[in-house]
């Protein structure tokens, strides 16, 4: 597993097809808006909160895929390498929070 090929497959993409990658602040604000969408989509599907009539009740992968393409857009306009940042959280999570909820 290797988050190498998505981080090219995004940014080939964003290279191709738009003027570049959106300033950082833009990201997050960008993150918070698909995570707002992806909040409103899993409480449709399990809240209390109902769509309105007519609203669509919104796809919860294709929400999920949204925040993860922009978040990779950060990383790569950070130049994070996702594979390295995803073993550091394994390792704190196997080390640091190995028996944190037991």
């Amino acid at each position: 597993m290797s988050f190498a090929p998505i981080q090219t497959q995004a940014d080939e993409w964003i290279t191709s097809h738009t003027p570049g990658y959106f300033s950082p602040l833009q990201m997050v604000s960008r993150l918070t808006e698909e995570l707002g969408e992806l909040a409103r989509a899993v409480s449709h599907a399990h809240g209390e909160k109902r769509p309105k009539p007519g609203e669509a009740a919104g796809d919860i992968g294709d929400e999920l895929a949204d925040l993860i393409f922009v978040a990779v857009c950060l990383a790569n306009l950070e130049k994070i390498d996702l594979d390295e940042a995803w073993k550091g959280l394994m390792k704190k999570l196997y080390e640091r929070d190995a028996n944190r909820w037991k």
